[in-house]
């Protein structure tokens, strides 16, 4: 399994964190989605078929773009 932690400058409230959980999570293969509000964090652990790339994709779709990317 993999482990990623966005930073999303976007996120403001509860409802943000709400609908980032929702999104993510019905993409085959998010296994985990953590989302820290007040340091506007996002900690995702996936396996295949997720991959990065549709989880940014999907992120940058529902207006939450990604400004920064760790990668565990």
């Amino acid at each position: 399994m993999a482990q990623i932690t966005y930073t999303i400058p976007g996120m403001h409230c509860n409802h943000c964190v709400h609908t980032i959980k929702m999104e993510l999570g019905e993409l085959p293969g998010i296994q985990n989605i953590d989302v820290n509000l007040s340091s506007k964090q996002v900690t995702v652990n996936f396996e295949a078929p997720a991959t990065t790339s549709q989880i940014e994709d999907l992120l940058a779709a529902i207006n939450y773009p990604v400004l920064k990317v760790d990668r565990s």
